[in-house]
């Protein structure tokens, strides 16, 4: 081979490995890791109504570079209470008014709200009331007698009045979601029991704690009987406020002595596995629960405790919980006073409850209450008049109120036996993170700020970029 060819062909044998070597490229991106999610959906609440818990077009994608945005760390590592569910007060008022409506009208309502095959949003727990509360259209407890009279043996005792709408509404709910959980709470015992002998205020007398922790036993049975299960039941609703119709007046001192010496030993003597509950009224009182549990005789029948929040601040149930941890927290009732103002009902209500009781170890949120119609009826007579209805029912006609929208953000998606997992909170991004039974990762977020913030959310090293408009709710699901 002559000179000239052997130097060209060097030279192009140079050129080719010239062009094999690895030149400057972007980092190649990581694979994930078996069981790490790629992306998310984003199910939105905006304060303007532009969107009503909306599932966003596409998904948002894990993966991305890091920027200078503030980041809510997801840690599954660090879990803490389960999830019992959240929903609403199913108030005799609400169930009128549902039975009312026509069997399709109603039916599509029902599946929309209760269903469980993803087509709701998912309403997974129910408070009833124990007889009568405000929200009746009427004031009667089961064992209603003339003046003067009683009936220790509990011989009239009925269901009856929850048999003409309660209880056909409770039998469709439950033809839904056989698994929904209900709590029974009572605003006032039967008059003959009470040392006004009226249905507003007074006190229980000592003559009828046996009685009365009966007539409790009776309810559980009969309901149960009638197809329905009462998981839990409270001892009083807001026992510090005797000034409802119906109301009680029962102080901490003696909700533990009914507790240890007539209803913790009748539901056991009965072998009820129905849960007791304790207080089931303010956060500005978290002595009243503290005190209940630190009688040990009657925290051996006691699961834990309930909260309103018309006083006091959401993080007083994390005190209750730290002085006894291995009891459970609930949180059962809450307001929207009619007209309502939607931005600032999602704000608060999403901030303070969905997000803040959970954080602060409840085990359910509930709005107050289901529906009502357009005037705030029924109620009765000294009952609320502003309380408005997660929906507004005219008829078959249904409006969807704040109450709607801010618990489907949670109930749809941290179903029943979701663990709350630790996550940070940047500055105007309140937020909290659920591992759902079926393996899903849920956080919901609330941009608290004054404009749109852009954010991430890390999960197991991925980071995912999203943003949230002022005062939106976002449901992120992966």
């Amino acid at each position: 081979m002559n000179p000239t060819r052997c130097l060209f062909l060097a030279f192009a044998l140079l050129a080719l490995a010239a062009r094999a070597q690895p030149g400057p490229r972007p980092p190649a991106a990581k694979a994930p890791k078996p069981g790490q999610a790629t992306s998310a959906a984003l199910w939105l609440t905006t304060p303007d109504k532009s969107a009503l818990f909306q599932l966003q077009p596409g998904r948002l994608a894990f993966g991305g570079a890091a920027n200078e945005h503030a980041t809510i760390e997801v840690d599954e590592a660090r879990t803490f209470q389960s999830m019992e569910g959240f929903g609403y007060c199913l108030t005799g008022g609400s169930a009128l008014l549902l039975h009312r409506m026509g069997a399709a009208g109603r039916a599509k309502l029902l599946r929309e709200l209760f269903a469980t095959d993803g087509t709701s949003i998912g309403v997974s727990y129910l408070r009833l009331s124990i007889g009568a509360s405000d929200l009746d259209e009427r004031v009667f407890s089961y064992d209603d007698l003339p003046a003067g009279q009683t009936d220790p043996a509990l011989a009239r005792f009925s269901l009856a009045p929850d048999r003409a709408h309660l209880l056909p509404v409770l039998k469709e709910i439950l033809a839904l979601n056989p698994a929904l959980k209900i709590l029974g709470s009572p605003w006032s015992p039967p008059a003959w029991m009470k040392t006004n002998e009226n249905t507003k205020g007074g006190s229980l007398k000592p003559e009828c704690y046996d009685a009365y922790a009966r007539y409790f036993v009776r309810y559980v049975q009969e309901m149960q009987a009638a197809g329905v299960r009462i998981d839990a039941v409270t001892v009083q609703n807001e026992p510090l406020h005797p000034g409802n119709n119906p109301s009680l007046l029962m102080p901490a001192e003696q909700q533990a002595e009914f507790i240890k010496r007539n209803l913790g030993p009748a539901f056991r003597a009965a072998k009820l596995a129905t849960k007791i509950i304790a207080y089931d009224h303010n956060a500005d009182r978290p002595d009243y629960p503290i005190a209940v549990l630190n009688d040990p005789e009657a925290r051996q029948y006691v699961d834990g405790s309930a909260f309103h929040l018309y006083a006091g601040p959401i993080e007083a149930l994390s005190q209750v919980h730290d002085a006894h941890p291995d009891k459970h927290l609930y949180f059962t009732e809450q307001w929207i006073g009619a007209p309502g103002k939607f931005s600032g009902d999602l704000a608060w209500h999403t901030k303070t409850l969905i997000i803040g009781a959970t954080r602060n170890w409840a085990r359910t949120v509930l709005e107050w209450n289901l529906a009502a119609d357009p005037q705030q009826n029924p109620h009765t007579p000294g009952g609320c008049t502003e309380c408005l209805g997660a929906v507004t029912l005219a008829g078959d006609a249904v409006t969807r109120n704040p109450a709607y929208y801010i618990i489907a953000h949670a109930s749809k998606f941290v179903r029943p036996g979701s663990v709350r997992i630790a996550s940070t909170a940047p500055d105007a991004l309140p937020n909290v993170a659920f591992r759902a039974p079926n393996g899903n990762r849920v956080v919901i977020v609330h941009n608290a700020g004054p404009a749109a913030l852009s954010f991430n959310i890390r999960h197991q090293g991925q980071l995912l970029s999203t943003a949230l408009a002022a005062g939106a709710v976002g449901t992120y699901v992966w």
